[in-house]
């Protein structure tokens, strides 16, 4: 009997002792050491493997996190008229960021006054490129002067969408944003020092270009840029000698513009309920089909800022007028569940995606989109410490060159063209017709989609699936957009009760 007391207390004793030693493992495993092979991460006395600590996401400024899911896309209602270019289907995206609100007009200013300090000395022309073309207002029977002089630049507009830019403008803009936020970032974190201005005075414009401007792509694949020194440096938090890159938490991934499946899916604001049931069929961002507002409070109120028929941009004056006969400022009417703003009316939003009428019958079920060019650094030497040397554009960007042109995959590209031929290949055409259009026009792999309706649209077009299209380098006075951003890991992802 006591034999087998011994053995037993024997036996819990090695498996306390086993327990340990399997939980000192997992902690040490935890803790910076591989639970596959047992060598221990970030051992500069070892291979140097950098294992970094764990990634946490954060919003971006002004930025609403969308958490992804499946929907169906495409067109709500049945309009013998109607284009048929977006029929229904089933697509997921993933999660993602998008603004709050539209670009405005303070933003933009905001931007081409950089571009004015930084390059209106030595590159005036470039200062020229940002501005959006005001003359977008100017219309042959109509007196709009007055927003010709004013809506760009008078503060009564500051909080209004900027409108008259391109969707190439538009790219640029989320460029510049990218380069700013990541910027402010790293000298928030003492990484880098703040530029000083006053040093502008001084540099030729290949200097500024070259040396001055903050570019996110040339930090991460440059050695040019020095942490901070002296007293705005954080050496306990990141040391001097080390430079940042994407994993440490502290860079943001690029802003863009949404794709149109993206888009789409954000104005809707699709997501089941605390029931499981999903409001799937919507018309418009809001519930309902009704462009008046029913609730108690604001009874009768439009929903959105659109042409309500012929001549009647904004109503009689008075209780049912909405104040809005062009634009109107972006925080205007009541969000949808996403908590966007305007994803219905005042203007219409570029997206990412390249026209093509049939494209509903060709893109990808995730993330679906039209537009992809891949590109890769143009490389033009390397310097004497062996790092590679990249060619720049003329903003300081590194210059990048395609190296796949997939905006015509499938519709339009060589393969579907009927007088294609491997024996003469320079008989492809890159142009296709808009075989929705009884007109047929010729579209280029530089059409781009713009969709949301706006100040001067009629309620058809306040619905998400509805989509139109203009060549990349025109603007227009009802033509705004929102920047979005890919989502790296998740967020704390807030759900409306």
């Amino acid at each position: 009997m006591n034999f087998k007391k011994i053995f037993r207390f024997a036996f819990i004793f090695l498996g306390i002792i086993l327990i340990g030693i399997i939980g000192k493992s997992c902690s040490s495993s935890k803790k910076g050491a591989s639970s596959t092979t047992g060598w221990d991460y970030n051992d500069i006395n070892s291979t140097g493997f950098t294992v970094k600590k764990a990634f946490e996401s954060k919003v971006p400024l002004g930025m609403v996190a969308i958490e992804g899911g499946s929907y169906t896309i495409g067109e709500k209602g049945e309009f013998i008229t109607a284009q048929r270019d977006n029929r229904p289907r089933r697509i997921t995206v993933s999660s993602f960021y998008m603004d709050q609100y539209e670009i405005r007009n303070i933003d933009w200013r905001e931007y081409t006054n950089w571009m004015k300090v930084v390059y209106g000395r030595t590159a005036p022309n470039l200062v020229l490129k940002s501005l959006p073309d005001v003359l977008t207002w100017r219309e042959e029977l109509a007196y709009n002067e007055p927003y010709l002089q004013n809506y760009f630049t008078h503060p009564a507009f500051d909080e209004y969408p900027v409108v008259g830019v391109t969707w190439e403008q538009a790219m640029d803009y989320c460029a510049w944003r990218t380069d700013r936020v990541n910027e402010k970032a790293l000298i928030v974190a003492g990484v880098i020092e703040a530029p000083n201005f006053k040093n502008l005075e001084n540099l030729s414009y290949d200097s500024v270009r070259n040396n001055f401007v903050f570019n996110t792509q040339k930090y991460l694949m440059l050695e040019s840029y020095q942490p901070a020194q002296g007293k705005n440096a954080k050496t306990s938090l990141y040391g001097t000698n080390r430079k940042v890159d994407m994993a440490d938490g502290i860079l943001f991934s690029d802003f863009r513009l949404p794709t149109e499946a993206e888009w789409e899916f954000a104005a809707y604001a699709i997501k089941a309920d605390d029931d499981g049931m999903v409001p799937e069929g919507k018309t418009y961002p809001w519930s309902g089909a009704q462009m008046r507002d029913n609730s108690k409070s604001k009874k009768g109120e439009m929903q959105a800022n659109f042409i309500r028929g012929r001549g009647d941009l904004m109503g009689p004056s008075g209780r049912l007028n909405d104040k809005a006969t062009i634009t109107t400022a972006v925080t205007s009417y009541a969000p949808n569940d996403f908590g966007l703003f305007n994803m219905a009316g005042n203007v219409n939003e570029w997206v990412l995606d390249v026209y093509k009428p049939t494209s509903y019958n060709d893109v990808a079920e995730y993330n679906s989109f039209r537009g992809n060019v891949y590109m890769i650094p143009r490389k033009t030497g390397i310097d004497a410490k062996g790092n590679s040397i990249y060619a720049l554009d003329s903003l300081g960007r590194i210059l990048n060159d395609s190296i796949l042109d997939l905006r015509n995959f499938k519709d339009g590209d060589a393969q579907s063209q009927v007088n294609f031929s491997l024996a003469n290949p320079d008989l492809y055409k890159a142009d296709t017709l808009d075989v929705t259009d009884v007109l047929r026009p010729l579209l280029t792999s530089k059409a781009r989609v713009y969709k949301g309706g706006s100040w001067k649209d009629r309620i058809y077009w306040l619905n998400p699936s509805t989509r139109r299209y203009l060549e990349q380098n025109k603007s227009a006075n009802d033509i705004g957009f929102r920047c979005a951003m890919s989502m790296v890991g998740n967020v704390e992802l807030k759900t409306k009760k």
